[in-house]
């Protein structure tokens, strides 16, 4: 691919643009809060009802008070005065699965609180509250000029940011997270305080709250009741506490208003919340390693992996429970990269980019203030194509050798190695040894050996077959000494290494002697670890550094002038970093296969009901409250509606945000997106894109109904 040189009129610029999708930005945009007065107007005019400044503002009355970072990866919404939270079901799995044992299985149960006493704490579960977004770009890039040697640069910034944060942890009850926006252009401190008492109280069982799982992965229409209600707790003066049961309810000052008259084609919506990551300023250059070659490897490594762990969950319930959560997580990625890739095709949009880059380049062949920029494409076209074999390596390396669990988890034992080497006392090695055994305890709880050694009779061959130059080399001998062939290999492995055995680790661990590091290193499972990691090392890491530190000024300095030379018409929001954002559209239908609707119900979802698949097999007690209908309050046109689409733009991260209505009240749950349109992190096409979302109405009918748990709602408030 090469860049052309030719002159083009505005026209063809504005042309440009336009095929971009830049037409579509009244909903398109991951938008900062504290700047949300320039879309004010547009807002407006789909139907925002309240000024913007009640939907973020620093006097503590903003709704950005309402919304959590939950956990690590996710967002909440408060619902009540007394610290009650909704995220989704997939959010809070993790949790109820470590809650859960063979006699109180939450995952296929479900729970129900019936007072604050039954709630259950969540032990390492936090919930973020942004206080305050504070512009510190001046700060933190003062004197240093894009022309400054890059690692200076990196050294200044990273220095400027841990002074800021100590300065906010001196001068306020706030943490700091400093994150760059515009790639590295801007700088802002977002002031959070952190909950860490947090208590499940109702959790539906996997029949509604990840009804359709793997095969409604993504999909529309769904019929899925994703949400799980927790709360927050705090000391007697109102404050973030670690947990103790003199703890008591979190009283916020704000939290979101239920609407219950729910929601038709055309209403306006916002969702709220923290999307995680988006790349949709990346050049065709860029794009196409993605479309090309880092997708293309992650869906096939993770289709053999998900083959087998999908077998042995259907063979026993036990199993079940053990890879619940983990083959939920691999299985996103999977199928939503494969919606990435189809999007990415049907919509040309390296095609699309390119004609972007021309546009680019004219700009830039005219401007005589910047004659470096003339070259900044092609430099970035050569730095991508330099990267590609690093690339592929880190991924088969990630994905495929790494995939077999007895093998990443031999990082233990190097880690064993280690605190050997350091010469620790006898009282500090123990108390290292015994985190290393606590966590191993909890890898086990979650482990098949035999599930693994079928994963490993798959993904090693298939890693040893991908092309010499991207393959550990030191593997053929170890192979070889087990003789030569993958049986031998896979046996010697599952029979003999510690990982796979928790009886041998355990003697390990508590009996532990430096003698030991002959042990481990025959461990033939470490073997494989320490070839592979050897590899990463010496053959993929400094390739990956290097790339890293050439692409990054020249992403930078792309992203600074697409605002400065192609800014006509068009608004820039930062790509999605994991920090509060609103994005606006409405309920929107979309044809696609099986469905032009905007809205499902539950007539839809109990048609689908198959007690023989585990993903479709709606508990009992909610096709009884079918059969009699017995609906309550909740009934719309003698059924409940249960998932609506919308043209939100969203991504992950965004998983159980509040999506809202023009008066800011709480209208449903934000928890997928529909596969034709997840190459919204990249390319946002307003005819695909589409955002699916949890019907609060379903939420309240499931918790009052099913679960029994109407005590809940006394406390929230409901309008209409």
């Amino acid at each position: 691919m090469h860049i052309m040189r030719t002159c083009f009129s505005p026209l063809f610029i504005t042309a440009t643009l336009s095929l971009l999708s830049f037409s579509g930005m009244a909903r398109e945009g991951m938008w900062q809060p504290t700047k949300l007065k320039r879309q004010e107007s547009e807002m407006q005019q789909l139907g925002l009802k309240i000024p913007v400044n009640q939907l973020y503002n620093t006097e503590g009355t903003g709704l950005n008070n309402a919304v959590v970072l939950f956990g690590s990866g996710c967002t909440g919404e408060l619902i009540s005065g007394q610290g009650l939270l909704f995220t989704n079901h997939h959010c809070a799995y993790s949790a109820a699965q470590a809650l859960s044992t063979d006699q109180n299985n939450f995952l296929a149960n479900g729970f129900w609180a019936m007072n604050t006493a039954e709630e259950l704490p969540c032990p390492g579960l936090t919930v973020k509250i942004v206080r305050e977004t504070v512009d510190v770009s001046d700060y933190v890039l003062r004197n240093l000029p894009d022309t400054l040697d890059e690692a200076i640069r990196d050294k200044r910034i990273k220095e400027r940011i841990e002074e800021l944060k100590t300065a906010y942890r001196k001068n306020s009850n706030y943490e700091a997270d400093i994150k760059s926006y515009y790639n590295g252009n801007q700088y802002w401190a977002n002031l959070m305080e952190t909950f860490t008492d947090i208590r499940l109280v109702a959790f539906p069982p996997n029949g509604i709250g990840k009804f359709g799982a793997d095969t409604d992965n993504w999909m529309w229409p769904r019929m899925t009741g994703d949400f799980a209600v927790f709360r927050v707790y705090a000391n007697t003066n109102n404050a973030p506490a670690p947990f103790s049961y003199s703890n008591v309810p979190y009283k916020p000052k704000v939290f979101f208003p239920i609407n219950i008259s729910g929601v038709q084609e055309g209403d306006f919506t916002m969702v709220y919340g923290f999307p995680y990551q988006t790349r949709q300023y990346l050049t065709s250059y860029q794009v196409s390693q993605v479309k090309d070659i880092i997708d293309p490897i992650r869906i096939q490594s993770r289709d053999r992996k998900l083959a087998i762990w999908d077998k042995s969950m259907r063979s026993s319930p036990a199993l079940f429970l053990k890879y619940a959560a983990k083959q939920s997580s691999i299985s996103n990625g999977w199928k939503k990269w494969q919606g990435e890739v189809l999007g990415l095709e049907t919509n040309n949009v390296i095609g699309l980019k390119e004609d972007y880059e021309n546009a680019f380049q004219y700009a830039a062949t005219a401007n005589a203030d910047f004659p470096g920029d003339r070259e900044l494409l092609s430099r970035i076209q050569a730095v991508v194509l330099k990267s590609n074999q690093v690339v592929t390596a880190n991924e088969y390396v990630n994905e495929a050798i790494l995939g077999v669990e007895a093998i990443s988890q031999a990082a233990q034992l190097k880690r064993i190695l280690k605190l050997y080497r350091a010469s620790l006392s006898p009282e500090v090695l123990q108390d290292s040894l015994a985190l290393v055994k606590k966590a191993m305890t909890s890898f086990y709880k979650n482990y098949d050996p035999a599930t693994d050694q079928r994963v490993f009779d798959t993904l090693v061959p298939f890693y040893m077959e991908q092309d010499p130059n991207v393959v550990a080399p030191a593997l053929k001998k170890l192979k070889y000494n087990a003789g030569n062939n993958y049986t031998s290999w896979s046996n010697s492995v599952f029979k003999n290494s510690m990982i796979v055995h928790p009886e041998k680790m355990n003697k390990l661990l508590d009996d532990a002697s430096p003698a030991d590091s002959s042990s481990i290193k025959a461990d033939p499972a470490y073997q494989i670890y320490a070839v592979v990691e050897a590899f990463k090392s010496e053959n993929i890491a400094p390739g990956y550094r290097q790339y890293e530190a050439n692409i990054k000024p020249l992403d930078r300095i792309y992203m600074k002038r697409q605002m400065e030379y192609l800014n006509s018409g068009r608004d820039y929001y930062p790509d999605a970093n994991q920090t509060l954002r609103l994005t606006y559209g409405q309920v929107q239908a979309v044809k696609l296969p099986g469905s032009n609707k905007a809205i499902t119900t539950l007539d839809q979802l109990i048609t689908r009901h198959d007690a023989e698949i585990e993903e479709f097999n709606i508990p009992q007690g909610l096709r009884d409250l079918y059969l009699s209908k017995d609906y309550g309050r909740w009934t719309v046109n003698g059924s409940v509606p249960v998932n609506f689409l919308a043209s939100n733009h969203t991504t992950g991260g965004n998983s159980g945000s509040p999506v809202l209505n023009g008066k800011g009240e709480l209208i449903g749950i934000n928890f997928d997106r529909i596969w034709q349109g997840t190459m919204s992190d990249i390319f946002y096409d307003p005819k695909l894109c589409r955002n699916i979302s949890v019907d609060i109405r379903y939420v309240l009918f499931i918790i009052e109904k099913y679960g029994k748990a109407g005590w809940l709602l006394n406390e929230m408030k409901l309008v209409k």
